[in-house]
């Protein structure tokens, strides 16, 4: 279903992220001082009554970047605009009106989308007069606007409603997958990510950390809307060089925290290094179903079999091990569509949910192959039996007489025999100790 789409334009620091969070009313954008934060097309889906559209953030127009990405990030703002029911100019009423807001205005007057000047900054009613500069710009009254203090989102929200009402087809369907796309930089996460969207839809660039923010883009696949998150390359902490760059690294690990299927891409042209080590640990540390993904293979394919390759990736990740692999080469699409399969299956085991005279019986066989050693503290462990408590990740409780005694070894070959015996060979599996008397039984 396409939802009427409503887009965020202006210079640079005006406050169009600010703007976005304020409407949203949640922290989706970066917001800081450095001119340029966003590059990419940042977007949500938000709703007014009845009324569905989404609301799109965009870089600043005429941002001299200093990775020489202006063009790519003009060329994402006009893909914007070409797609917007509706622009929301935003100026700066402090400022005044600038020879950039000028251009800003030739650009739209190019465009046949309807367009709503926002002057922002309103932060005292001293201030409202000043907006009475921007009926120059030709597009209307202005609206008066404090992104910082939340005030004229009401009359906002309520002027887009009216506009974008009548091509509001209802509520955007709910995703049935959130995948993020996780790696260090120039791996190929935002190449994989147009792959799957069909369309330029955040930047690519040889030039590392083009992408800051976490980006949601949906797509639409066998009549199913899914949800990918193309997030910022990681590297080591210690080169982490300024806030913006410690703020990205900080969406990443959210943006894993709400995915339901992590895919981890890693360069088949280089060696894993210390940054991919302590990624896959954070994915593993947080439970979440994940895909190591081989980009590039064209560059590695003839010097390494798979099969060679999957063997290093298991002696190199070894807190993945359970995690499938699936080779691609982003820029030529192959293996894209096939690895969001695969995401989709590691989603449906992890739904899955044993029933407690199953999970017993499993737990019978293994005990029979291998029973506790004594404890840490020199006791006999004896284990009654299990239950799963929930799913995403599927949680087991094993109820035992000395839980704190158990050796790490021991609870390593439980995991392991639950994750073969169970369905549950390529996920992750949360085992917990707990206390418990040995005349108690679960019910199934």
């Amino acid at each position: 279903m396409s939802l009427p789409v409503v887009v965020i334009v202006g210079r640079p620091n005006v406050g169009k992220s600010s703007l976005l969070n304020c409407l949203a009313r949640k922290r989706i954008g970066i917001v800081d001082p450095t001119p340029g934060v966003t590059r990419d097309r940042i977007s949500t889906i938000l709703n007014v009554g009845d009324v569905y559209f989404e609301l799109v953030d965009t870089g600043g127009f005429g941002i001299e970047d200093k990775d020489n990405l202006t063009e790519h990030i003009e060329q994402q703002i006009g893909y914007a605009i070409s797609q917007a029911s509706l622009v929301l100019f935003v100026v700066d009423v402090r400022d005044g009106l600038t020879p950039l807001d000028q251009e800003v205005t030739r650009l739209l007057r190019s465009q046949r989308s309807e367009v709503v000047v926002v002057a922002n900054k309103v932060d005292t009613p001293q201030l409202e007069p000043m907006i009475a500069e921007f009926h120059r710009l030709g597009f209307g009254d202005p609206m008066p606007f404090s992104a910082h203090q939340g005030y004229g989102r009401t009359e906002l929200l309520e002027r887009i409603a009216r506009f974008v009402g009548p091509q509001s087809s209802g509520e955007a369907p709910e995703p049935v997958m959130k995948v993020a796309v996780v790696g260090k930089r120039n791996v190929g996460k935002s190449t994989f990510i147009n792959a799957l969207a069909g369309e330029e839809r955040v930047i690519v660039s040889e030039i590392p950390g083009t992408t800051r923010d976490s980006v949601d883009v949906r797509f639409e696949k066998d009549g199913k809307t899914y949800v990918v998150i193309d997030t910022a390359g990681v590297r080591k902490r210690s080169k982490i060089a300024d806030d913006i760059e410690f703020y990205s690294f900080v969406r990443t690990q959210l943006s894993i925290a709400r995915a339901d299927v992590v895919l981890m891409l890693i360069d088949a042209a280089e060696p894993t290094s210390q940054v991919d080590k302590k990624l896959a640990h954070y994915i593993a540390d947080q439970d979440k179903p994940c895909i190591l993904v081989v980009n590039k293979w064209d560059l590695a394919k003839g010097k390494a079999g798979t099969d060679r390759y999957e063997d290093y990736l298991t002696r190199t990740l070894p807190m993945l091990n359970y995690s499938p692999i699936s080779v691609i080469t982003a820029k030529d699409n192959i293996g894209v569509a096939a690895t969001i399969d695969l995401a989709m299956n590691l989603f449906k085991q992890a739904q899955v949910r044993v029933g407690t005279s199953e999970l017993n019986a499993v737990l019978e066989q293994m005990l029979a192959e291998r029973v506790p050693s004594a404890g840490t503290g020199g006791r006999p462990i004896k284990i009654y039996y299990a239950t799963q408590i929930s799913v995403c990740p599927p949680t087991i409780v094993l109820f035992l007489n000395h839980p704190d005694e158990v050796r790490e070894e021991y609870r390593r070959f439980v995991l392991n025999r639950f994750r073969s015996l169970l369905p549950y060979s390529e996920i992750p599996i949360r085992l917990l100790f707990r206390s418990h008397r040995q005349d108690e039984r679960p019910s199934d």
